[in-house]
């Protein structure tokens, strides 16, 4: 009958040796000292070549670790950059771009819907779109919201805006949808070119 006897100066032990060091009395999280043990049992010959061996694992440990960081480094630049685009064309887009809650709070918007209004960005952000809106264009507006939110993909209407209540009132194409993402809604002011200003309501 053959029996298989347990090498205590095996990769194993050789691991529980190194861990309860670092667990007893002093043990630092320095990987200075970690070193400092598998170098003490590398010192042994009867430890030396499992030493050496799980000095190997680390060393292809650390090669792993290293690619993975630059990886992530790399892709969190890409990210960055893609970021950085979609805000390019975020602002720059030729229409109104409105990020609003359900009471039609601003909570964000992009510089042409900021132009259109006719304030800064920082000045919007907490103040009711329908502030800006002709009393039709208030009805038009939570008229569209509630059909969205009784699931309408997508609505699309006309609008009265005017910065100031003496201002002039211009026509805008708008749409509206659901902002699944912050849980409000997604709204879109064009201008109608080639049309006349309309009485405020």
């Amino acid at each position: 009958m053959t029996t298989t006897s347990h090498n205590p100066n095996g990769k194993t032990g050789l691991r529980s040796r190194a861990t309860e060091h670092l667990k007893g009395p002093g043990a630092k999280t320095d990987p200075s000292v970690a070193l400092g043990v598998l170098y003490d049992l590398a010192s042994s010959p009867s430890t030396a070549p499992d030493a050496l061996a799980l000095l190997h694992e680390l060393q292809v440990h650390q090669v792993e670790v290293d690619l993975q960081d630059e990886e992530l480094r790399r892709s969190r630049v890409e990210l960055e950059t893609s970021l950085y685009r979609q805000v390019q064309l975020y602002d720059c887009a030729p229409i109104g771009q409105f990020t609003v809650d359900s009471n039609a709070v601003l909570r964000e918007l992009n510089q042409t819907g900021a132009t259109l209004l006719g304030f800064e960005r920082d000045f919007l952000r907490g103040r009711s779109l329908e502030s800006f809106l002709t009393t039709d264009g208030v009805s038009t507006l939570r008229a569209m919201l509630a059909r969205v939110a009784e699931g309408a993909s997508t609505e699309f209407a006309d609008l009265g805006l005017r910065s100031t209540p003496d201002a002039e009132t211009r026509c805008m194409h708008a749409s509206a949808c659901l902002d699944l993402a912050g849980g409000g809604y997604l709204i879109g002011l064009m201008g109608v070119s080639g049309t006349k200003a309309t009485p405020g309501g």
